[in-house]
């Protein structure tokens, strides 16, 4: 079918859709690529946690997927696809996960097959509900169907309600006083651990995210026919779950049967594994390897034509001053101490609102959220944890080389790329890519205490050359796609 014919169903002579054509993206490559950004970036997510960690895996995987299935967008449209993905996979980070993950290999669980199996059911529905909205925003970016700011606003602000109700109906009562708890419950209870005297069970949050996110698939499927956001949702979903539980069910084996690693051809490198680091590069992987999976799938839905989407409504002083505003919330939220604003970012999605509309309305906007925005709090923390919670670097050197250094560099790949928001996304994603990859490494370099290959090796050495070859296959595929569109400029 040649571009700009219309596909089955979706309308007469819309011609909107991405047909398959001599540019579509090797399968294999895509994959590999993609699962380089995931493993790499939900990898280092583990050092820094929470919903801004989670942001690293979203911009990566997101500039790999654009830089692979969008190169006919402009880059201003590629820009935004990108923040998105990262707001929306921002959201899953306020769950708890850490005593779901203990079900299934604490000491005192172990041989316990109906703890095992809970807390693996918990995670697969954790992860599912993680990834699953980053899925469905990437493929509202990408689409037919056209989403305003307002739409956007609205569609958050029903979100919001919805998720409030999926709290009260699934993750209430919870008062651990009274050892009252939610009737589905996947953190540590009493009825796996009935004589542990200082059980402490955590409020659990993934009862609004599924709300939330069954809502956000029903707007995008049935109201809006908008089949690319509705199948990437799905896949996305059934990568998240299946990821977060297969990286789990490595760690957990280790923990049930040690004695199987012992003896492996592995076991020189085993023996200084970092296994939760591990589950959270599997979980990397396999998400972003869905997320590749299904938009190949999908790539007939993929919008052709996006003209308009370059129409940035919001006066440049608007702009920057939201952006601001962003950037501050950031700073006060992970290195400031307030009740209300921790209460705010607990339910994740509030937070999205200003994010949201400088990404959809700005100019700027959606370059400087992809990459100093998204980096302010990874330097920050990478500084606190290396220059006052330790004296491995002296604060003055950490502040200009883990701080300023890299956000000055982020700030004019930023500054750059927006000056050409016309030009073609395969101009964007692989410079993106080499930037925000290479900064992120280097600073988890940094948090790892600088781990050169000559020293001996420590818990961090396997995560670290993971890494190495994460970054590596990024590198040669962003250079080789830059050099095929200068190639196809000639």
């Amino acid at each position: 079918m040649p571009i700009g014919d219309t596909w089955p169903g979706t309308g007469a002579g819309t011609g909107l859709l991405m047909a398959d054509h001599p540019t579509t993206p090797r399968l294999w490559t895509t994959l590999l690529l993609a699962g380089a950004a995931g493993g790499l970036g939900w990898g280092i997510r583990g050092q820094y946690g929470h919903q801004t960690g989670a942001m690293v895996p979203g911009v990566l995987v997101g500039l790999v997927l654009v830089m692979q299935f969008g190169r006919h967008l402009s880059s201003l449209s590629a820009a935004r696809a990108v923040a998105l993905t990262a707001i929306a996979i921002a959201w899953g980070g306020c769950m708890t996960y850490g005593q779901t993950v203990g079900l299934t290999h604490d000491a005192e669980l172990r041989g316990n097959w109906g703890a095992l199996s809970w807390g693996m059911l918990g995670l697969f529905i954790k992860g599912a509900i993680w990834i699953g909205p980053a899925g469905a925003v990437l493929g509202m970016a990408l689409g037919e169907r056209r989403y305003g700011t307002r739409e956007w606003i609205v569609l958050l602000l029903v979100l919001i309600g919805v998720m409030f109700l999926g709290r009260l109906l699934l993750n209430y009562p919870f008062d651990p006083a009274a050892r009252r708890l939610p009737p589905i419950y996947f953190s540590d209870h009493w009825h796996w651990e009935p004589h542990k005297a200082d059980l402490r069970p955590r409020g659990e949050r993934w009862g609004g995210l599924l709300l939330a996110f069954a809502a956000l698939r029903i707007y995008t499927g049935w109201f809006r026919k908008d089949r690319l956001a509705s199948g990437m949702a799905g896949a996305a979903a059934l990568a998240g779950g299946i990821g977060f539980a297969l990286g789990q069910s490595v760690q957990a084996l280790h923990a049930w049967r040690p004695d199987l690693f012992e003896w492996s051809p592995l076991a020189a490198l085993t023996r200084h594994m970092n296994w939760w680091n591990l589950m959270e590069i599997i979980f990397g992987t396999t998400m972003a390897v869905g997320l590749a999976i299904g938009l190949w799938l999908l790539r007939r839905r993929i919008g052709r034509d996006r003209t308009g989407d370059d129409t940035a409504p919001l006066h440049p002083v608007v702009d920057t001053v939201l952006l601001l505003a962003c950037a501050a919330i950031i700073v006060v939220w992970e290195f400031g101490s307030f009740d209300w604003l921790e209460f705010i970012a607990d339910m994740a999605l509030p937070l999205a609102l200003l994010p949201i509309v400088a990404v959809t309305a700005g100019r700027l906007g959606p370059y400087l959220f992809c990459l100093p925005l998204i980096a302010l709090p990874i330097a920050g923390k990478t500084l606190r944890q290396l220059s006052y919670r330790t004296d491995l670097v002296p604060v003055i050197p950490g502040r200009l080389y883990l701080v300023v250094l890299p956000l000055a560099v982020m700030i004019a790949a930023a500054l750059l790329l927006a000056r050409t928001r016309r030009s073609c996304a395969s101009t964007f994603a692989p410079t993106a890519l080499l930037v925000t990859s290479w900064t992120y490494f280097l600073l988890n370099f940094a948090i790892f205490e600088f781990p050169w290959p000559w020293q001996p090796s420590t818990f961090r050495t396997p995560s670290n050359w993971i890494f190495v070859v994460c970054v590596l296959a990024l590198t040669i595929g962003a250079i080789v796609a830059a050099a095929r569109t200068r190639a196809s400029d000639v």
